[in-house]
């Protein structure tokens, strides 16, 4: 280990100690905001007479839907020190899955009170009261943006316009489900369980415009401009941006950011990218991209001095985070981006612990980056495995895919020692974790980067 290994392996521990912290406050933070307006309205002041159990039920059911539906506006604010305890993958997994309980959660409360109250369908249809009407709309526009964001592949539908849609239903379906329950005063007639709704409904009001008015304002502020647009392997491209006018971006190698180009920050048409050039190097950032999609096909088309601007950094996946006496990369596809821009800071610190890169792709013609990596091999430590699912004539490597007995005849045999970072495809990753953990290395040595966010 060398003398900079020994300076940051004290930061990296704090670093890691700092974000259980952080994880352990806000996991306390969100059940406090999700459950207390709950039991508040439940258990404080007069209950409703002539209720039954199912029908308390069900009320509960509503309120705890809207109580976490509010809270969604939180999950996908991108702060830091939710991203830094977690990784922004994560909450955006998590956030998927709320999504799934919430749509149970809002699917049973009418149901529930159908069934106990067969005269409740009277209130679905036309002429109802409108506390009411707000209440169904809110549900129908819940139910389809739960059947959009599942199907929105299978749909086809443009990632830009999906996510306006998205945030326009989610909205809708929060707002008319306040003015439903303020509506129809059940359960909230108390002027104490009033005025808590009321806070909360203007707290994720202010959530919402500071996602949407206060940090897109401020990243106008600080944009970058396009240096160089490269052609990689691979139908990939490697993107060059120079911070306009102010220090940069501070990232820990490995991390990603939101790109908006051609476009204001206002017009939510970002994209996340990971970064592949050095973390020492703040002022000039790289983004390799592959053509996967409508906008991922446009970057071969821009043009140095075009203007874009950067919400960043987000995400855990960095070798800072986690001290070692090695690093092991696994990567497939334009996984390699992170793990590029791990590797080119680690040889810009002149870091020489021992490294191995898995990289599996289709064929070396298309493997991106491959005239950096073995440039890199000079300057680091770095044993690089590739791995061809359809290699040339007489191809010395490894062929077909990443598998148990390819990573036990590479690996060394400390290799329980070592950290490993996976990025790709999610079946590769998720069979590498079980074939590392079948050659002894703990699990908690193995992180994943989540490949896809929406």
């Amino acid at each position: 280990m060398t003398a900079n290994d020994m300076v940051s392996a004290p930061s990296a521990r704090g670093r890691r100690q700092h974000s259980v912290l952080h994880g352990s406050l806000w996991i306390g933070g969100y059940l406090f905001l999700v459950v207390t307006p709950l039991l508040f309205v439940l258990l404080y002041g007069d209950v409703p007479p002539g209720t039954s159990r199912w029908w308390d039920f069900s009320i509960a059911l509503g309120f705890c839907a809207l109580s976490v539906m509010g809270s969604m506006f939180l999950l996908t604010a991108r702060f830091r020190s939710t991203a830094a305890a977690f990784g922004i993958d994560i909450v955006y997994y998590f956030h998927r899955w709320m999504a799934l309980i919430v749509f149970g959660f809002v699917l049973a409360h009418p149901l529930i009170l159908i069934a106990v109250e067969p005269l409740m369908l009277e209130y679905l249809k036309p002429g109802a009261p409108w506390t009411m009407s707000a209440g169904v709309v809110a549900w129908l526009a819940l139910i389809l943006l739960v059947v959009l964001s599942i199907g929105r592949k299978q749909l086809r539908l443009h990632y830009d316009g999906w996510r306006r849609l998205h945030t326009g239903l989610a909205v809708l379906a929060v707002g008319l489900a306040i003015v439903h329950v303020l509506g129809v005063n059940y359960y909230v007639g108390d002027p104490g369980k009033r005025t808590l709704w009321m806070i909360l409904a203007a707290s994720w009001l202010l959530l919402w415009l500071y996602v949407r008015i206060v940090r897109p304002a401020w990243l106008l502020r600080r944009p970058y401009r396009v240096t160089d647009v490269t052609a990689e392997r691979g139908d990939a491209w490697t993107l060059t941006v120079q911070a306009d006018g102010h220090e940069g971006l501070r990232f820990l190698p490995g991390q990603f950011a939101w790109l908006t180009l051609g476009h204001s920050p206002f017009a939510l048409r970002e994209h996340p990218f990971s970064i592949s050039s050095s973390a020492e190097r703040p002022g000039q950032l790289g983004f390799t991209i592959k053509r996967l999609g409508d906008f991922t096909a446009t970057i071969q088309n821009v043009v140095p001095g075009q203007k874009i601007y950067l919400d960043g950094p987000f995400g855990a996946f960095s070798i800072d985070r986690h001290e070692a006496p090695g690093y092991v990369f696994i990567a497939g596809g334009i996984g390699i981006a992170p793990i590029l821009g791990m590797l080119r800071t680690l040889a810009d610190r002149n870091d020489h612990r021992p490294l191995w890169l898995f990289y599996a792709y289709r064929n070396l013609e298309r493997l991106t980056a491959h005239e950096e990596l073995e440039a890199l091999k000079s300057r680091l430590q770095l044993h690089v495995v590739y791995i061809l699912s359809e290699p040339p004539s007489q191809w010395p490597g490894e062929s077909g895919c990443v598998t148990q007995e390819i990573l036990g005849r590479h690996l060394p045999t400390a290799r329980a020692g070592f950290d490993y970072f996976l990025c790709g495809p999610t079946a590769m990753t998720a069979v590498a974790e079980k074939y590392l953990s079948s050659l002894g290395v703990p699990m908690t040595h193995v992180h994943t980067e989540l490949f896809e966010l929406v």
